[in-house]
C-alpha cells in the first residue's frame, strides 16, 4: 500500500495536517461486502460465457449496467450520474482514472466500450470480465499498436458507438489530473466524432474525496476492494459534460481543453 493511501486512512492529509478519519465500517461488515462482490464477480463470467452469446448488443449494454451497479452497492458504494448522459453515439467519452472501479462506474452510469491497456487482460476476474464487455486493448509501449487501435476507434466510430478513453494513460491517487495524452482523440478527430468530458469522484461521508478506491503505485486489486469495503458512505459521482467537437484544434489542443473541463467538472463535484 502506498504511502499517500496510508495517510489518508489514518486520518491525515498527505502533508500531515491532521483531520477528521472518514467513517469506516466493521470488519465483519466489510468481510461479508467483499465476499458478495466477489459472488457477482463469478456471476458476471457466467453471464458473459451462457447468456451474452444469447442476447442482441442492446440487451447485453443493459446487462452489463446493471451488472456494475450491482458490484459497486456490493462494496458499499452509491452511484451519482450528473450531468447530460448523451446516449446516441457516435460518441467518444474521455474520464480522469483513479481506480480499477472506474470502469464499472462508468458503466454503471452509461454503458460504453473501453479503450484500456492491455495490461488489464491479465487482471484476475475483472480482466476477462471487462474483455467480455467489450474493450478494446492497447500496447501503450507500441507506436505501431497505437496507430491500429486510433484506426480501430475511428471505424467504430464512423458506426456510431460510443467509447469510451482514460486520457492519462494510467491511475492516480484521485487529487489531481496527469496530463492528458492526445494520440486517441486522433480518432474522434478522423470521424469528426464529438468527445463528451466526464468526471469521476470517489467521495467519503464527509463529502471529501477518497483515497480508499484508489489504485495507484504497490496496491494490489484486493488492497483497493478492501478499502473501499471498508470505507462507510461511499459515493462515486460520476458527472458528465457538454459534448465538444474539435472546432479546428489539433489533438493536443484539445486534450488540454478536455482535461481543464474535467478539472472544473470535479470541483463543482466535490462543492455539491
Amino acid at each position: 500500500m502506498t504511502k499517500q493511501v496510508q495517510s489518508d486512512l489514518r486520518g491525515r492529509s498527505p502533508s500531515g495536517v491532521g483531520r477528521r478519519q472518514p467513517s469506516q465500517v466493521s470488519r465483519l461488515r466489510a468481510s461479508w461486502r467483499l465476499a458478495r462482490a466477489f459472488l457477482h464477480l463469478f456471476h458476471g463470467l457466467l453471464i458473459i460465457g451462457l447468456i451474452f452469446p444469447r442476447l442482441n448488443e442492446e440487451a447485453r449494454a443493459l446487462r452489463v449496467q446493471i451488472w456494475a451497479r450491482a458490484l459497486l452497492r456490493h462494496l458499499g458504494l452509491r452511484v451519482e450520474v450528473r450531468g447530460d448522459v448523451v446516449r446516441p453515439g457516435p460518441l467518444l467519452l474521455a474520464s480522469n482514472h483513479i481506480s480499477w472501479l472506474d470502469i464499472m462506474s462508468l458503466h454503471a452510469a452509461r454503458y460504453c466500450r473501453f479503450v484500456a491497456k492491455a495490461d488489464i487482460q491479465r487482471w484476475p476476474l475483472v480482466g476477462r470480465l471487462v474483455t467480455g464487455a467489450g474493450t478494446l486493448y492497447i500496447q501503450r509501449e507500441s507506436r505501431r499498436d497505437a496507430m491500429r487501435v486510433v484506426q480501430h476507434i475511428a471505424e467504430r466510430l464512423r458506426a456510431g458507438e460510443v467509447l469510451a478513453v482514460f486520457p492519462e494513460g494510467t491511475t492516480s491517487d484521485g487529487q489531481d489530473l496527469l496530463p492528458f495524452h492526445a494520440n486517441l482523440l486522433q480518432a474522434a478527430i478522423s470521424a469528426e466524432a464529438p468527445v463528451q468530458p466526464v468526471a469521476l469522484d470517489f467521495l467519503d461521508s464527509r463529502g471529501q474525496r477518497s483515497l480508499a478506491p484508489c489504485y495507484i503505485g504497490d496496491d494490489s486489486l484486493l488492497d483497493t476492494a478492501w478499502r473501499t469495503a471498508r470505507s462507510k458512505g461511499l459515493v462515486v459521482r460520476v458527472t458528465f459534460g457538454p459534448p465538444q467537437t474539435a472546432q479546428g484544434r489539433d489533438r493536443r489542443a484539445w486534450a488540454d481543453a478536455l482535461r481543464d473541463e474535467v478539472i472544473r467538472l470535479r470541483a463543482e463535484s466535490v462543492q455539491g
